[in-house]
């Protein structure tokens, strides 16, 4: 089993990172396997609602950028983990930009049944409204979406000061360790089907 972790921060190693390694931990020890995608530094293009991705049997974009490489890893994965830092009470454009090429892409119901998780660093306000413009791109794709004992969201606005906020950071682990049980739950249920 493998996760994706996409971090929508334009800082490479930040916050959101250290989120989503936290998360990472724990799916780690469960043996399950995780790689990072930062979009920084990533040509992702806006979306131009053209369609084309939908009607081609490949689902590939008309516009030559980063984005399919990274698609083609989702769509291969059990688990999607998204992560951004808070930008004007919402997820930052980087991210925008990339889920809204995403939806396009997997209407195909690539995403069907795979499970995912968001985490959002936060300096003060505006978490909970970028969390559920991520939770809702899951549900939106008849993903099963994991929770935690609180809002996904960790406190901090230098690099590190995450780190500070112990709950937070606890939640983070929460995440990982739900993401784990739901995974090995469905990936279980998958094999006694098959057998």
């Amino acid at each position: 089993m493998k996760v994706i972790g996409i971090n929508g921060s334009p800082r490479k190693g930040g916050n959101t990172t250290i989120l989503i390694n936290k998360v990472f931990e724990e799916l780690n020890k469960q043996g399950i396997e995780t790689e990072l995608i930062e979009l920084s530094g990533k040509n992702i293009k806006q979306c131009l609602g053209c369609m084309s991705c939908t009607r081609e049997q490949d689902h590939k974009c008309i516009m030559t950028d980063d984005f399919y490489e990274i698609y083609l890893k989702i769509s291969e994965a059990q688990g999607l983990l998204f992560g951004s830092p808070v930008y004007n009470a919402s997820i930052t454009s980087q991210m925008k930009a990339f889920i809204d090429r995403l939806g396009f892409a997997t209407f195909n119901g690539v995403l069907k049944h795979k499970v995912g998780a968001s985490v959002v660093a936060v300096r003060r306000g505006g978490a909970i409204s970028a969390v559920d413009t991520l939770n809702h791109f899951f549900a939106h794709h008849e993903m099963f979406t994991v929770g935690s004992t609180y809002w996904n969201m960790v406190y901090g606005m230098n690099i590190g000061d995450v780190e500070n906020d112990q709950e937070g950071i606890a939640n983070m682990k929460n995440i990982g360790e739900n993401m784990a049980w739901l995974l090995k739950k469905i990936h279980t249920q998958e094999v006694m089907i098959h057998e």
